[in-house]
């Protein structure tokens, strides 16, 4: 008889990883029982897949079919392609988690997730942005590295920076509070807010961070020591979005567009959007009432009964 998910020893290994993501990781509570889920998920179907009970050592042996034919059952239940790239995401880090708590190498096998069907651009779900956030950190070798692209990304889509504002900062922004000003377009200045999942993501990069973070020092540094290019951002989120099989609509500055038009679909006045995107003129910050008109155009024909 095949084992059954109480069966096998990893079942523990999953409990203590979702600790971790919980208490050192600073995740979501509603993310963690996500990912739990999907360990547990995972696990039961390679102790079904292979016939065998599955513990520690086989976790550390897993090639990529193995990642291939979890994903293809899963497609085969109905799953999407947005989700089945986050359950990958979640599999990865469970994966990678797993190697270094055993004191090996992280050894994830390389595995992308399918391809979502190209539709028109629309603001990025929290779901996905979290999904390349955790892609482009579990992607980077040296975990202060991961730590920065992470705070990176959530300060782009939970601020609506511009990605060249974001590299502007300089480190006497450190500790961050529930603002911060930012120099704009043209010198222009302006504040933005800063939600409490943002600061934390900046303080855990900033702890691990091996560069000077005293005033007048960039607070977001490349692995050589100078501040951190625009375009090495647009390159990690490239490959990480790639491995996920997200959509290539996902850019840096996208985050941005996603901030606006979430806060514009919540009710925020244009002409506050306006200061807080720091857009010099009103008709630039207009082009976002179009994008929330196609979400209720969306909305009203899957459910006006003439739609």
């Amino acid at each position: 008889m095949r084992p059954g998910l109480n069966a096998h020893p990893a079942r523990d290994t999953v409990v203590r990883w979702a600790d971790h993501l919980l208490h050192d990781r600073r995740m979501s509570a509603h993310t963690v029982r996500a990912y739990r889920a999907t360990g547990f998920r995972f696990i039961q179907f390679l102790g079904q897949h292979r016939g065998e009970e599955i513990g520690k050592y086989a976790l550390l042996s897993l090639e990529a079919v193995d990642l291939r034919a979890f994903l293809a059952a899963r497609r085969g239940e109905g799953l999407g392609a947005a989700s089945a790239a986050r359950e990958l995401s979640a599999v990865r880090s469970f994966l990678k988690w797993v190697a270094e708590e055993a004191g090996e190498t992280p050894r994830v096998p390389a595995t992308r997730a399918p391809k979502r069907p190209k539709t028109l651009p629309r603001p990025s779900s929290p779901a996905d942005v979290e999904a390349l956030g955790q892609g482009a950190e579990d992607a980077q070798k040296e975990p202060w590295v991961g730590k920065r692209d992470l705070a990176i990304l959530l300060l782009l889509y939970g601020s609506g920076l511009r990605i060249s504002e974001a590299m502007a900062l300089d480190a006497n922004v450190l500790p961050m509070g529930d603002a911060v000003r930012v120099t704009g377009k043209g010198g222009k200045q302006r504040v933005v807010p800063i939600v409490p999942a943002v600061a934390q993501a900046v303080a855990d990069y900033a702890r691990l961070c091996p560069w000077p973070s005293g005033p007048g020092n960039p607070l977001f540094y490349g692995v050589k020591g100078a501040r951190l290019s625009a375009d090495m951002v647009r390159r990690s989120v490239r490959n990480a979005r790639r491995e996920l099989g997200l959509p290539d609509s996902l850019t840096p500055h996208a985050l941005r567009h996603s901030f606006a038009s979430h806060l514009l679909a919540a009710g925020t006045d244009l002409r506050s959007l306006q200061e807080l995107l720091g857009h010099a003129s009103l008709s630039s910050t207009q082009i976002y009432t179009k994008v929330d008109a196609a979400r209720l155009l969306d909305v009203y024909r899957s459910a006006h009964p003439r739609g």
